[in-house]
């Protein structure tokens, strides 16, 4: 009886470039790291100067930028200092607005809804004609269905499909997806959570179907496959480990 013989396949980004948005901490970082293993340079960018560092030594990136993504000059500026062409980008930059919206200014509530969907428009004009491949977005799962004091988190998770799937068009060739998360165990959910989070660990452990806690580097994972599957388009992928079939 004849043995399989295991055969060995080329990585899914040789020779590409990926720049991440976001890229110092979390999903971001895990993207770039995992883009490095399939053979892509990879481009960071962050905020803070400290963690970019450390990320770049982590990753071996190939540059890095230290800028504020819903800085619109300083995105525009970026892009186009970048060496091209790119084939694929990231954006990972910002963090969910989880506040209720008749408790807060109107110009704190105007910016709430706007940043994250303007973040997309901005990087979609900026990355046109310096990318060839793909751009992907972060979005999330948890606030789809209506809850007291999720208003303004609930309106943007609705709008975001929408926006990259007419993004898709207007950009096209340039594929353009969303990733629709829900929790994932990052510095940003600890942070958000607080003392709590070792008991959301524990309640999605028992409760979701794959009995464990989505991890930054499931969502790097799909990323890759979204970078490197170029019939996918205009489409949001969720990952939640199942989330939204128990809650």
């Amino acid at each position: 009886m004849s043995s399989a013989i295991p055969t060995r396949r080329d990585p899914d980004l040789l020779g590409q470039t990926v720049v991440v948005v976001g890229g110092s901490a979390g999903i971001g970082l895990e993207t770039a790291r995992r883009a490095r293993s399939e053979g892509a340079a990879v481009i960071i960018t962050g905020r803070n100067r400290d963690r970019l560092d450390q990320a770049t030594r982590e990753v071996e990136a190939d540059r890095t930028a230290v800028f504020d993504a819903n800085d619109s000059a300083a995105l525009e500026s970026f892009f186009r200092n970048l060496p091209g062409p790119i084939d694929h980008v990231m954006v990972t930059a910002g963090a969910p607005r989880y506040r209720a919206p008749l408790e807060i200014p109107p110009d704190e509530a105007r910016q709430d809804l706007t940043e994250h969907l303007l973040l997309a428009i901005n990087v979609a004009r900026c990355a046109a004609g310096k990318v060839t491949g793909s751009l992907i977005f972060m979005g999330g799962t948890g606030a789809r269905r209506p809850r007291p004091g999720l208003a303004i988190a609930s309106t943007v998770t609705a709008a975001l499909p929408a926006l990259i799937a007419n993004l898709a068009l207007e950009l096209a060739p340039i594929r353009v997806n969303l990733i629709a998360a829900g929790f994932v165990d990052t510095p940003l959910s600890a942070s958000l959570l607080g003392e709590n989070l070792h008991k959301r660990r524990d309640e999605l452990r028992a409760t979701l179907p794959i009995q464990r806690v989505v991890t930054p580097t499931d969502v790097a994972a799909l990323a890759v496959h979204i970078m490197s599957n170029t019939a996918l388009t205009g489409a949001t992928f969720d990952i939640d480990g199942g989330q939204q079939l128990v809650s």
